[in-house]
């Protein structure tokens, strides 16, 4: 929920016109072979290339990393009628079961059985919402290894490829459950990180598992009215620890991806609400946490964890937009997207990045 005291905002504060041609539909040669804005502290930007963020963080920042794992979460099918579906698995609940969207001209009842991928049939049990609660005959995460297609996100215009199967997953994903990518962390390679630990900056890792919620459009003018999509994190303890150590030595605690602030800024408000209980040890300001978050980061948050980002580019009037603007202020990053499109950098998914550090005063 965004903060009691968020001032009222609309989707105008949040909106940008960006040339169809600048989305990326493939991604760089190289993983670092990105260009990387830099937004200062000062508010000033700077024209990179990725292998700059070396230059940029410090010995004793410690960068924290969301390890989840894209699955196969796409499979085609059709009904007994022969009439055709295509389900996208959005979360695994239980090893034969899973909620799922499903597209189809009508949508299928309670006991209808789905023919997938032409290979096995799946039971509907029911629905949860806007998901559908598929009994798979074995194990889901198997299933899908087998007969899914990796789930590229919606303005990407080609079907996955094998390409994209490696490309369109982090080199440290080890948590399989997200149906989209952590996209900020899709410009390290093995290199990129040893250097980088080889220059006395540590990294820690969370685990929100990304929903297909990332890339729904807000729907409502006022903000405040928002019901944000639920998304499973866990903050882990030998990060709570890394944190810690980091605060204790100077360093910056710098996220890769909104979804890292979303799973460190969940955690921190956890370990706020439950500061009053006995459970809660005196000072500490972070415990280890995991559960469904459905955060919203608006202009006029309080950042508890988070001292800077690297991201992508988002999408014009999205959650994520304001996610970094309530880091940045709204002018800094009106400026920098700006830029961004003035200069052609490549945006989303498969585009290029940028370091983003908070000034004092925010606009």
């Amino acid at each position: 929920m965004p903060s009691s005291q968020s001032p009222v905002f609309t989707l105008a504060d949040f909106d940008y016109h960006l040339p169809g041609e600048l989305i990326a539909q493939h991604p760089a040669a190289e993983r670092r072979g990105s260009r990387l804005l830099h937004l200062d502290g000062k508010s000033q930007l700077h024209d990179l290339q990725f292998p700059d963020l070396a230059a940029l963080v410090r010995e004793h920042d410690l960068l924290v990393f969301n390890d989840t794992r894209v699955i196969k979460a796409r499979l085609p099918g059709q009904k007994a009628t022969g009439g055709k579906v295509e389900v996208l698995v959005e979360r695994i609940v239980e090893p034969t079961r899973a909620l799922a969207h499903v597209r189809a001209s009508k949508s299928p009842g309670p006991g209808t059985t789905l023919r997938l991928a032409g290979a096995f049939d799946v039971q509907v049990l029911g629905r949860q919402g806007e998901l559908f609660d598929l009994s798979f005959p074995e194990p889901v995460l198997d299933l899908l290894d087998a007969h899914g297609a990796t789930p590229l996100p919606p303005y990407i215009t080609h079907s996955a490829q094998t390409d994209d199967d490696s490309r369109y997953q982090t080199v440290y994903a080890r948590q399989p459950g997200a149906v989209a990518a952590p996209t900020a962390g899709l410009h390290f390679d093995q290199a990129m990180l040893d250097q980088l630990a080889s220059q006395g900056v540590r990294r820690a890792f969370v685990t929100l598992h990304v929903g297909a919620g990332t890339f729904q459009p807000v729907r409502v003018d006022n903000l405040a009215d928002h019901i944000m999509h639920s998304e499973w994190y866990t903050v882990p303890q030998a990060t709570v620890d890394a944190i810690a150590q980091t605060r204790a030595k100077g360093g910056r605690v710098i996220a890769v991806g909104t979804t890292s602030v979303r799973a460190l800024e969940s955690a921190a408000a956890a370990s706020a609400a439950a500061a009053t209980t006995a459970a809660a040890k005196p000072g500490q300001l972070l415990a280890a946490e995991q559960g469904d978050t459905r955060l919203f980061i608006t202009p006029g948050y309080q950042y508890r964890v988070v001292d800077a980002l690297l991201t992508n580019f988002h999408l014009p009037q999205s959650t994520l937009l304001m996610l970094v603007s309530a880091l940045a202020g709204i002018e800094p990053i009106r400026r920098a997207y700006a830029h961004a499109v003035a200069n052609k950098y490549r945006f989303f998914s498969y585009g290029d990045a940028m370091f983003i550090e908070p000034s004092a005063v925010k606009s």
